[in-house]
């Protein structure tokens, strides 16, 4: 009878942790899967400490197997292998790269920028990933920030290049141009060169110089001094964010459709060296097209897709609903809950699974349960072993609240709080290269205990009763537009430089039925002058990409700042671009004429969906 009542006991125990938690299994499944998976880690690692170390793992194993396809041409994992060997040879030959040096890559997406990639890991460079976008002043800066003596630009880039090849002559950076020969003084062509290289591997010896902490490559981040900031990422921080795949189920025989910037954390770190983990196949495109995503998905059996907001938007307002795939599932971050809805009534019964961090952060989540709006969910193993907090935060101060003692105050379930991650030798921040102002102004100390120190992550969540994690806003001097993060400071310095502006405050505003905050800046304009429409889009548009250039003008008579002199934003992002609530003169960047008045027609014709920004 003891034993029936025991067993009775042990079968209703399920039932009672289910009632109380309806999601404990999903949740313990998750904590076994993570824990699999860095089991599986922990085993590379000794053998390699590098993602590279997966990547021959799975030429080893299915050397045959497409890896990259390419507008049409396919590449297996052997192919990729003895390509990257040609070229790790002839940067260790001729380029005389070594161990522990930096390379700059300034390159679109292709095969080649996944070959030179891989080339740089097996000599035991540091690779530093350049956004393909920037030019003259932000380039250099990347170039110098990063001490990168080598680098290596796309064909297409060359005009990029020659602009600032004066100062890298100076500067003693040598330049190598991905085409067979180059008429411009100080570049060399690369290509031939390549071509007629061993395909041999080269000895391990070349790469000895790695470990798991040591400096794997260099992605840039939007720069609140106006310039990117070039954040450390380290070997262990690859392999740990290469397993985003296998934590989501991803399979051995998906096919990845992979369109976003390989200089990007979410393309490279996620998207190439998640596949290179998993050991599946990539069809790769040079950016996203809207007409030819669902044809590209049938053509190659694609069954795993990745994605940002922006891009989730544009296929639910461009494309007409298609079910007619074998997309099973979409990894990504930024959607929002009525284009999440709208999606999967389209294009059918697809697993979204979203997820939150950043480059340098040193704290994400994973909605690994696909509750619709989340963007992650909270698991006891997480909580274990990376703490977290959300805390109250000031937005008209700009800073956390505290309470009598000096320390953060933790909010309760439900209500919204600045996620700040503990900084330990499990969950680290390495911050960013040659800008210590910037790395010590992401750490807050004396959070929760004395001498405590946490990374502020500059993202407002809120987390419900059931651990379910919401995006609230971002806080600071970036915004997100067109997936791409925006320096207001950078935003701002070019601004000034027009003839007629004084001063300008950038932020960012919400556009109904639009991903993130797409750029407005009020402006001052120095006495006796009227606003110059031309000068001021002949500015941005020479000067700043597509996605930073603001999208509306404010000409106001002061700027408002704070008590101790700060730009406030607040409330000028809460006002918008409606002229019926604005009396100050705006004007609209129309993208054939340039900064034009802007009128109720506009605003209405935007917020009903009829101009598209």
């Amino acid at each position: 009878l003891l034993i029936i009542n025991i067993l009775a006991g042990l079968a209703i125990v399920p039932l009672f942790l289910y009632i109380r938690n309806p999601y404990i299994f999903h949740d313990l499944g998750y904590a076994f899967r993570a824990i699999r998976c860095v089991t599986r880690m922990k085993r590379k690692q000794k053998l390699s400490p590098s993602f590279l170390g997966c990547f021959l793992e799975k030429v080893e194993r299915h050397p045959q197997k497409p890896f990259i396809i390419f507008e049409g041409t396919s590449h297996t994992y052997s192919q990729a292998d003895r390509q990257s060997n040609r070229i790790a040879r002839v940067l260790s030959t001729h380029a005389q790269v070594k161990g522990g040096d930096t390379v700059a890559l300034f390159m679109g997406n292709e095969p080649l920028f996944v070959w030179v990639s891989l080339a740089l890991a097996k000599v035991g460079c540091i690779a530093s990933l350049l956004n393909s976008n920037i030019r003259s002043k932000s380039l250099l800066h990347c170039l110098s920030c990063c001490d990168a003596k080598v680098l290596i630009a796309a064909a297409e880039l060359r005009g990029a290049v020659e602009e600032v090849m004066p100062t890298l002559l100076q500067q003693g950076v040598r330049v190598f141009i991905l085409s067979d020969d180059s008429d411009s003084e100080g570049m060399e062509g690369l290509s031939a060169k390549i071509q007629q290289a061993s395909d041999q591997p080269l000895s391990p010896h070349l790469r000895a110089n790695i470990t798991l902490k040591g400096p794997a490559m260099y992605i840039y981040t939007s720069g609140t001094t106006g310039l990117p900031k070039a954040a450390l990422v380290t070997h262990e921080r690859v392999m740990q964010a290469s397993l985003m795949f296998s934590l989501s189920n991803v399979r051995e025989n998906d096919v990845l459709y992979l369109y976003l910037p390989l200089y990007h954390s979410s393309g490279f770190m996620m998207g190439l060296c998640g596949a290179m983990e998993t050991g599946i196949t990539v069809v790769l495109r040079r950016k996203f097209s809207t007409s030819q995503f669902w044809n590209d998905c049938r053509k190659h059996d694609v069954t795993v897709i990745q994605y940002i907001g922006e891009i989730m938007r544009y296929l639910c307002s461009t494309s007409p609903s298609d079910r007619d795939h074998k997309v099973r599932m979409a990894i990504g971050n930024g959607i929002r809950v009525d284009t999440w809805s709208d999606f999967l009534q389209r294009f059918g019964d697809i697993r979204i699974c979203e997820c939150y961090g950043a480059t340098e952060g040193n704290i994400g989540f994973i909605n690994y349960i696909g509750k619709v709006g989340a963007i992650g969910k909270e698991n006891f193993l997480q909580k274990m072993t990376t703490p977290y907090a959300l805390i109250k935060y000031d937005t008209e101060k700009e800073e956390a609240v505290r309470d009598s003692r000096g320390f953060c105050i933790e909010v309760p379930k439900g209500e919204t709080g600045l996620l700040v991650g503990k900084i330990t030798p499990r969950s680290e921040f390495r911050g960013y290269v040659k800008n210590k102002q910037q790395t010590e102004k992401k750490k807050l100390q004396d959070v929760l205990v004395k001498g405590d120190i946490y990374y502020n992550s500059g993202d407002l969540l809120q987390i419900d009763h059931q651990g379910f994690v919401y995006f609230q806003d971002r806080i600071g001097d970036t915004y997100r537009w067109k997936g791409e993060n925006v320096a207001t400071t950078e935003v701002t310095d070019h601004l000034v430089m027009v003839h007629c502006i004084e001063e300008a405050n950038v932020y960012g505003v919400a556009v109904p039925g639009h991903e993130g905050r797409v750029g407005m800046a009020a402006l001052t304009l120095k006495e006796g002058q009227d606003f110059d429409s031309s000068a001021t889009y002949q500015q941005v548009k020479s000067c700043l990409p597509t996605y930073a250039r603001p999208q509306f003008i404010r000409i106001q008579d002061a700027l408002m700042v704070t008590g101790t002199h700060k730009q406030m934003k607040r409330g000028l992002m809460e006002e918008g671009f409606n002229p019926a609530v604005i009396t100050d003169p705006m004007y609209y960047l129309e993208s054939s004429e340039g900064y034009v008045p802007m009128t109720q027609d506009i605003f209405n014709s935007i917020t009903e969906g009829r101009i598209r920004l």
